[in-house]
């Protein structure tokens, strides 16, 4: 057993499941945002019902998400001192400003949120949903600051030699625009609004199946497929911006991502294919000739840096990075295709009589958590071998106290835990779903109403 393996075994299993409930968190943070500032244009019911139902889902995933998140911040001084040594300087300015721009703000609002529909007045629940969705988002922010200059370090010299090196800020603004910083922050927070208008998108489509809340579902379809096809397309953009850094700062990734084992002008994209490592190859390849060249430099001649040009042991795991990057790109497909299907079908008037589409959003939510997670492991595994790119490598960052028993122990443990807290949240979210908005639903209120009144006069005239 080896502990480098092991320990990124054990950060991966953290990162991952975590990382499944701040997306859901921040896009629904969205979502809850567009319905009440709906409630307070219109002043329906509808709207106000809509806000707080999903106002009870996004506090089970806000829940999950921090308990789930303290972990990771123990993982950094247990197994990997060594790195936490070194760029602790940076890396901890940027998780100080998460704890007080944004968790303090979205915190302190929380409790307004969820506790304040009686107790104070509708403008003012709005603003309080507005500073945790945006609280959501600075956390996001830092969080993504810190990893961006992992991938492409700047503002900061390295103090000390051997094993007392240590990276300092000596620019704090260049350490947050580090030239990648921007771009993947863009590209994290459209996948979290995917992420929440699917969620939107896939409970109203089984309430529709099951003639449950119909108004309800309708409105919530007609928000979700909204904010889901500006999404998927602004996240088409953001993509190709993305790959255009990577292509000036991160050649070796990109290369390992594209599958290019050979430096080569008129580089061809891969859709679909098995790298062969042993024969540098892509075998069954699907591809259109000069496109990557095109996408990465805006020039069909232009040379892109294979993976010929990388030591074999400095070069990531071209199968798992190769096939998870074009994973993450499959799920933008699939839900570029049923965004445009719902819209289309909306437009024409007939989108909540296509049940087959129906059928299609219910497990659509899988769609972005997916495309979430594999984005993430592609990026993170295409960096290989440096854990702060060109400056530190991984198997530096380790910790040295650290055996390989006590971190499988720690795996198997997580795991267990992770399990159970998994169950949970599926029993929690079932049972939320299942038991419904507490609509009040105008049209049976009217009712109501006339038949109240019938009867008052009925026992007038007697």
């Amino acid at each position: 057993m080896d502990v480098e393996i092991l320990s990124r075994a054990q950060f991966a299993l953290t990162i991952m499941f975590h990382y499944i409930y701040p997306i859901l968190s921040i896009g629904l943070g969205v979502m809850i945002v567009i319905m009440e500032g709906f409630y307070l244009w219109s002043r329906k019911q509808i709207y106000l019902d809509m806000a707080k139902f999903w106002t009870r889902i996004f506090a089970l995933t806000f829940a999950l998400g921090v308990a789930t998140g303290i972990v990771m911040e123990f993982e950094f001084g247990t197994n990997w001192a060594a790195y936490s040594r070194y760029v602790g300087d940076v890396f901890g300015s940027a998780l100080a400003a998460e704890g007080v721009f944004a968790f303090f703000l979205e915190s302190g609002f929380l409790a307004l949120l969820l506790f304040g529909w009686d107790r104070i007045g509708p403008k003012l629940h709005f603003f309080s949903a507005c500073m945790v969705a945006l609280g959501a988002h600075f956390s996001a922010v830092w969080i993504v600051v810190a990893n961006s200059w992992m991938q492409t370090p700047t503002g900061y010299h390295v103090v000390g030699e051997g094993m007392s090196a240590r990276a300092e800020i000596t620019d704090f603004w260049a350490m947050v625009f580090n030239p990648s910083s921007v771009d993947r922050l863009i590209h994290v927070l459209i996948g979290c609004w995917l992420a929440g208008s699917f969620l939107v998108i896939s409970v109203s489509a089984w309430y529709l199946l099951k003639n449950r809340h119909i108004d309800f579902a309708k409105r919530c379809m007609k928000i979700g497929l909204s904010v889901a096809f500006i999404a998927v397309f602004a996240q088409l953009i953001s993509g190709d911006s993305s790959g255009r850094v990577m292509a000036e700062h991160q050649k070796p990734k990109m290369a390992a991502l594209e599958g290019v084992f050979e430096t080569q002008k008129d580089a061809p994209m891969v859709l679909a294919g098995i790298p062969n490592t042993e024969e540098n190859r892509v075998d069954y390849a699907i591809q259109i000739p000069g496109l990557l060249s095109f996408l990465a430099y805006r020039d069909f001649d232009a040379t892109v840096m294979g993976l010929d040009a990388l030591p074999p042991q400095d070069r990531p795991n071209v199968n798992v990075v190769f096939q998870t990057y074009r994973l993450m790109i499959y799920m933008w497909g699939i839900m570029f295709l049923l965004s445009v299907l719902g819209v289309y079908f909306w437009w024409r008037g007939t989108l909540f009589k296509k049940r087959w589409l129906l059928r299609l959003f219910v497990p659509a939510i899988l769609c972005p958590i997916i495309a979430n997670e594999m984005g993430w492991v592609s990026a993170e595994m295409g960096r290989y071998p440096w854990i702060v790119y060109e400056l530190l490598r991984i198997s530096e960052g380790l910790s040295r106290s650290v055996t390989a028993e006590q971190v499988l122990g720690s795996i198997i443990m997580f795991g267990a835990i992770y399990l159970l807290l998994f169950i949970l949240f599926i029993y929690l979210l079932d049972h939320k779903i299942r038991t419904g908005p507490h609509v009040k639903d105008e049209e049976q209120t009217h009712h109501h109403s006339m038949e109240v009144y019938v009867e008052e006069l009925k026992h007038g005239k007697q």
